[in-house]
């Protein structure tokens, strides 16, 4: 017979509604009570009844994570940063793919992920024109990532101009003077606010701040943001004759296809041309040279959307507490392809969180 709960009552010498607090992760437990349950959970091999817990309190114990597309490395990392996050909340994560057009996401917003508690979403092709889509009342929401800034839903994101301007100061500070951009959106448009409109903004700050002029030819414009279009548009740089001696490239697998390009054409990374990122993905530490890039604290951002997702549910979707803004503290790392052979991964600078609500500058 399946162990239950009141076996772990017994041998814990408590009552089952102490234990029940214990499995929901109730934080009025005494930590001696709390210890004693873990340890008989853990003997007995008591494993929840989710099915029967989600029937008494209407809740499932999944949530749902939309991203625009696991393909892009640091969406998937992301996705397993909030799957850990949501283990250590006894909470299991549905991932599904949102990015293949705007209807896709606007179905997804319509219907959240089906069988799930509530959703974490980061939409890619809604805009400021949607804000109107983002106040949903079926489910609890909360929004990642840089779209669509001061609606109705609570939001996680990160410092995406500071942290671009920070990334361009790098490289200002190993004597770069023509600093190109790759990433730039072909498509600008005022109701639309992406990822790199931002970091564009913060590479043009940093540049106006050291006294340089801006010089549209260094602005290359990459849509998607995959290797090979990386390499593509490294290529057409290369090709055009245009003078650089440092890449910003707004994201690391946008990087990752330019170091590719740069070495077929000769030129040596960081001695003729030194190059950073941003994102922070795996793939950048085992690159030759290592890839410098910006940390948008990914891990934070899992954590404190699953911590504001978790509050959403307990208080209801119609829950009166405005909406909230997180941005998650960043930092440069610092690695070959800016400094050379002797970067060990060194944090050159770091930005605190901030949590604000939608009455300050979020789209920074």
């Amino acid at each position: 017979m399946s162990v239950t709960m009141r076996d772990v009552a017994v041998l814990a010498r408590v009552s089952v509604k102490t234990v029940s607090n214990v499995v929901n992760n109730h934080p009025h437990v005494h930590p001696v009570t709390r210890s004693r349950v873990e340890q008989a959970i853990a003997e007995l091999g008591y494993r929840p009844n989710l099915s029967a817990r989600g029937l008494r309190s209407g809740r499932t114990g999944v949530i749902g994570l939309a991203v625009p597309e696991l393909r892009q490395n640091y969406f998937a990392e992301l996705a397993d940063a909030v799957i850990l996050a949501a283990e250590r909340q006894n909470l299991s994560v549905i991932v599904g793919q949102a990015g293949r057009d705007r209807q896709h996401e606007i179905n997804v917003l319509a219907n959240g992920l089906r069988q799930t508690d509530g959703l974490l979403f980061s939409p890619e092709r809604l805009g400021t024109e949607d804000v109107e889509l983002l106040d949903v009342v079926d489910y609890p929401l909360v929004l990642l990532g840089e779209r669509i800034f001061g609606g109705p839903a609570d939001h996680v994101t990160m410092h995406n101009v500071s942290a671009s301007r920070a990334a361009v100061e790098h490289l200002l500070a190993q004597g770069r003077r023509r600093i190109a951009v790759l990433g730039a959106h072909p498509d600008r448009r005022e109701n639309q606010l992406r990822a790199s409109d931002l970091r564009v903004r913060g590479y043009r700050e940093a540049l106006e701040i050291a006294g340089l002029p801006h010089d549209p030819d260094l602005e290359r414009m990459v849509a998607p943001w995959h290797q090979e279009d990386g390499a593509r548009a490294m290529d057409e740089l290369i090709d055009s004759g245009v003078e650089f001696d440092a890449l910003f490239a707004l994201n690391d697998t946008l990087a990752l296809g330019a170091l590719r390009s740069l070495g077929k054409s000769g030129r040596r990374i960081p001695d003729d041309v030194a190059l950073i990122g941003f994102d922070n993905i795996t793939d950048g530490r085992f690159t030759l040279p290592s890839l410098s890039t910006v940390d948008p604290g990914r891990d934070e951002i899992a954590e404190r959307a699953i911590g504001m997702l978790i509050e959403r549910i307990e208080w209801g979707p119609r829950s009166p507490r405005p909406p909230r803004l997180h941005k998650a503290r960043f930092h440069i790392v610092e690695r070959e392809s800016t400094v050379g052979g002797a970067a060990t991964d060194r944090t050159v600078r770091n930005e605190v969180a901030e949590s604000v609500d939608f009455s300050t500058d979020s789209a920074t």
